[in-house]
C-alpha cells in the first residue's frame, strides 16, 4: 500500500520522461515474453551506486546467495540497452549450458535490475510483490558490495558456478510456487474515482486478476483502499492539469506504464432543470465529468501505446446517456460527451491496437455520487419510494459496485479482444432503453 506525495525524485531532478520508462518497460516485456512491472525505486544507496566511477566493474561480478541469482539474474543491466543484455544473456547460457550435467532451457533474458545514470536503481518483476522483492535483495546486495570493497575487494563465485545455481531444479522449484500467473500479472491498470464505489470495487477487482493498481481520487483516504502491495493511491484533484501530470509520472515511476484505464470518477449534481441550471454548475460538471477524462485520455495515450498486451480503456458512462433524466442536464450531457469522445478515440486509437469501450450503469446506490438527498430527490420525481427507485428496472434488482467492476474488468481481458467503441447497459434492463 502506499500514498503518493508530491516531491522531487531524482527521476524529476534528471526529467527522465515517463514515455521514456514505459518504452524501457516494453523493451524489457518483450525480452521477457510477458508485461513486466518496472519499480524506480528511488533508492538512496542506489543513486550513489551508479554514481560510481567503478560501478561498471562491482556491479558486473555476481550476486550474493543463490537466491539473489534466480531473482534478479547474475548480473544488472547497466543503461537501458535491454537488446544488448539479453545478447549477453544468451551467450552466456549458450556458454554453460553445454557443460551442465543435464539439459537446460533458458530462462528468460530479460533484466531484473537496472542501474541507470538518470533513472538510479530500477528493480523489475512478474508482478509488483516480485519486484519489490528484487528491491530487497539488491539493497542488500550493494551494501554487502560497498562493505566488501572496503575490506579488499569483492568477488563473487565464478560464471559457471552461478549458472548452476541459477538452473539448479530446487532454486527454480522456489519461484514456480507461485502457481499459474493471474490473468493481468504484470500488467498496470489506472484507475479514478478510486477511494469508493464503483471505482474501489474496481480497485479490488484488477487486484484479484493480479494487475498492479494506480488509485486516484481527490479524497485522503484513497492512501488505504488497499493493503496489498500492488496498490498505489494518488490523492490528486482531477480538474488541476498540473497535479494530473504530477501523478501520472508517480503512477509511472512505481510500475513502469499503464495497460488499462478506467476513468470512473464522476459528480451527479442536486437535481435542477434546465430553466433552473446555473453555468456554475454546469461547469463545475463538465470540469469533472468530461474535462478531465479528456486530459488523462491525452496524456495515457502514448503510454497504452507502449502496454506489452496492447492498451485497453473503460468509460463508466450512465443510463443518462442513452436515456436521460429530467432535472440532470449537466450529468447527462457530460455522460453523453464523453462517450461520444470515447467513440473518437476508438476511431483514432484502432490502428495502434488500443480499445476503449464504455459501461453505462444505472442507480449504483452504493456510490459517492448517490447522497441521501440526491436519492430522495430522484425517487421523489418518479413518484416513487427510495426502495421501489433502487429496483426499478425490468429484473427487479437494485445493481451493485461490484457488478460494474467485474465487468469493466473482464473488459480489459481476453473475452472482449476484439471489441471496441462498445457500450453495455449494467442496468437492470431499463424500458427506456430496451
Amino acid at each position: 500500500m502506499g500514498v503518493g506525495v508530491v516531491s522531487q525524485s531524482h527521476n524529476e531532478i534528471n526529467r527522465v520522461s515517463r514515455l521514456e520508462i514505459a518504452q524501457l518497460r516494453q523493451d524489457v516485456s518483450g525480452q521477457a515474453g510477458r508485461p513486466m512491472i518496472l519499480h524506480v525505486t528511488d533508492s538512496t544507496r542506489g543513486w550513489s551506486f551508479v554514481q560510481r566511477d567503478d560501478v561498471g566493474s562491482i556491479s558486473q561480478r555476481g550476486p550474493v546467495t543463490p537466491d539473489h541469482v534466480i531473482r534478479t539474474k547474475a548480473v544488472p543491466m547497466l543503461g537501458r540497452d535491454v537488446e544488448d543484455y539479453a545478447q549477453a544473456y544468451k551467450q552466456y547460457f549458450a556458454a554453460h549450458e553445454p557443460i551442465a550435467k543435464e539439459q537446460k532451457t533458458m530462462l528468460d533474458p530479460a533484466p531484473r535490475v537496472i542501474l541507470d545514470q538518470d533513472l538510479g536503481l530500477c528493480c523489475l518483476g512478474k508482478s509488483a510483490k516480485d519486484a519489490a522483492i528484487v528491491h530487497d535483495i539488491y539493497e542488500h546486495t550493494m551494501e554487502c558490495i560497498l562493505r566488501a570493497e572496503k575490506l579488499g575487494g569483492w568477488k563473487a563465485l565464478p560464471p559457471e558456478e552461478l549458472f548452476g545455481m541459477e538452473y539448479w531444479d530446487l532454486e527454480q522449484a522456489k519461484l514456480a510456487k507461485g502457481g499459474k500467473a493471474l490473468l493481468f500479472s504484470g500488467e498496470v491498470v489506472l484507475i479514478t474515482g478510486a477511494a469508493s464505489g464503483i471505482g474501489k470495487a474496481c480497485v479490488e477487482s484488477f487486484l484479484q486478476r493480479g494487475a498492479a493498481v494506480v488509485g486516484l481520487d481527490i479524497a485522503e483516504r484513497i492512501a488505504t483502499v488497499s493493503s496489498k502491495p500492488g496498490f498505489f493511491g494518488i490523492q490528486c484533484d482531477l480538474t488541476d492539469e498540473d497535479q494530473v501530470q504530477k501523478a501520472l509520472d508517480q503512477a509511472v515511476s512505481r510500475f513502469g506504464g499503464v495497460d488499462m484505464l478506467v476513468l470512473n470518477a464522476g459528480m451527479f449534481p442536486a437535481s435542477a432543470t434546465v430553466a433552473e441550471l446555473s453555468l456554475e454548475t454546469w461547469r463545475k460538471v463538465m470540469a469533472v465529468n468530461l474535462d478531465a477524462n479528456l486530459v488523462l485520455l491525452r496524456e495515457c495515450y502514448p503510454l497504452l501505446n507502449c502496454a506489452p498486451g496492447k492498451g485497453r480503456v473503460v468509460v463508466i458512462g450512465s443510463k443518462n446517456v442513452p436515456a436521460p433524466g429530467p432535472g440532470a442536464g449537466a450529468y447527462s450531457a457530460s455522460k453523453a460527451a464523453l462517450t461520444q469522445l470515447m467513440r473518437v478515440a476508438a476511431l483514432e486509437w484502432g490502428k495502434d491496437g488500443i480499445r476503449i469501450n464504455a459501461l453505462h450503469p444505472n442507480a449504483v446506490f452504493d456510490t459517492g455520487i448517490w447522497t441521501d438527498e440526491v436519492l430522495e430527490a430522484r425517487a421523489k420525481h418518479y413518484g416513487l419510494s427510495v426502495q421501489q427507485y433502487k429496483t426499478n428496472n425490468l429484473l427487479g434488482v437494485e445493481v451493485l459496485s461490484r457488478q460494474v467492476a467485474e465487468l469493466a474488468s473482464e473488459m480489459c481481458g481476453p473475452l472482449f479482444a476484439s471489441t471496441t467503441a462498445a457500450q453495455l447497459p449494467v442496468d437492470g434492463g431499463n424500458d427506456r432503453v430496451v
